[in-house]
């Protein structure tokens, strides 16, 4: 049994002779391959590059095709910048979405011509052309369409419009999903096996407003993948989203990723056990500050604490391992996990 097929066994409730390990690699990748991060971000084969050479090093069951959070918002026309060679892009501005006839404007989406979407693609080939059937490869789709309503209407204007004008909020997501399904669909067909988005905004708005406007959004795009693709689908919310995790395991996804600040045990009990968990050891006190030691304790305890609940599990760094992450506390996340018996 191969990496991908040990993890397609794990997703889908089957025996597996350990319990597969797929941290959330991204610039660790480019700063590992003393890369920055700028470059890593705008050369598909930079980036393919250091994907592969991760693999060829620490052999994990599964990588990441990913850059940073705002490829799809810059799809849509957002300005990005580069705040340093080694910092992710980010917004340039707050939104340049504001009224109504702005949302109008929108293009519509096609993900073979728009922003740095054709290089992510790119890269997602030459990395599925390489390694072939060997590993799992997650496309990540960012973002939901809450969190893409965010990146191009501004965080702070789609927060109070989400209590003020929620006409508003949902005519500029109907754009969003429409942007989300095509890029995820783009990535399918590209050679991914997950296609993996994150809406950490939609945690910061309660549990009401989750359920009334992005859940209702991530529930289309997921319908709308599932009817196009055969990809497993997840989802990831950063933060403490003890809250609202029931809430997120009917949003369609395949998978929820579990951030470190959410009790595994207590995610156990609210997640289904149809749905996998992926997750969930702290990237900076664990991973990045943390001795091997203490690596190999908390890996065996979250190990542990799955297997006493669920078949369906993937061991992971809770969020995106930091770049100056220690070879060795990475060595010694998949050595947990391969001496680990399910």
């Amino acid at each position: 049994m191969n990496s991908r097929e040990l993890v397609l066994h794990a997703l889908e409730g089957g025996d597996v002779p350990r319990t597969p390990c797929g941290p959330l690699a991204v610039h660790f990748c480019a700063a590992d391959a003393g890369v920055t991060a700028r470059e890593f971000s705008t050369s598909a084969q930079t980036l393919a590059a250091c994907v592969l050479r991760y693999y060829d090093k620490y052999r994990p069951d599964a990588v990441w095709i990913s850059s940073d959070t705002w490829v799809t918002a810059e799809a849509m026309g957002a300005t990005i910048l580069s705040p340093g060679p080694n910092e992710p892009f980010a917004g340039g501005s707050d939104g340049f979405i504001h009224t109504f006839e702005d949302i109008e404007r929108i293009a519509r989406p096609d993900p073979y011509s728009q922003g740095r979407q054709p290089l992510m693609l790119d890269a997602l080939r030459l990395v599925k052309k390489s390694l072939g059937d060997a590993v799992w490869i997650v496309g990540c789709f960012d973002q939901s369409p809450f969190s893409l309503a965010c990146a191009v209407g501004g965080i702070s204007r789609m927060m109070m419009k989400s209590l003020d004008d929620p006409g508003f909020v949902k005519a500029l997501m109907n754009h969003c999903i429409d942007y989300a399904t095509a890029y995820g669909k783009a990535m399918a067909d590209c050679g991914a096996d997950m296609l993996s988005t994150g809406d950490s905004p939609a945690g910061l708005i309660g549990p009401n407003l989750y359920r009334e406007q992005c859940l209702p959004a991530e529930q289309r795009v997921f319908s709308a993948l599932r009817d196009s693709t055969e990809c497993k689908l997840s989802l990831h919310i950063c933060g403490d989203a003890t809250n609202i995790l029931s809430d997120m395991a009917i949003s369609g996804a395949d998978v929820l990723e579990i951030d470190h600040f959410v009790d595994l045990g207590r995610a156990c009990e609210r997640v289904p056990d149809t749905i996998a968990l992926w997750g969930n050891l702290d990237p900076v006190r664990v991973l990045l500050r943390g001795t091997t030691e203490q690596v190999e304790l908390e890996a065996t305890a979250a190990l542990r604490k799955a297997a006493a609940h669920r078949r369906r599990f993937i061991l992971s760094s809770g969020c995106t391992l930091a770049p100056a992450t220690p070879e060795r506390n990475v060595h010694a996340l998949f050595g947990a996990a391969q001496r680990f018996a399910v």
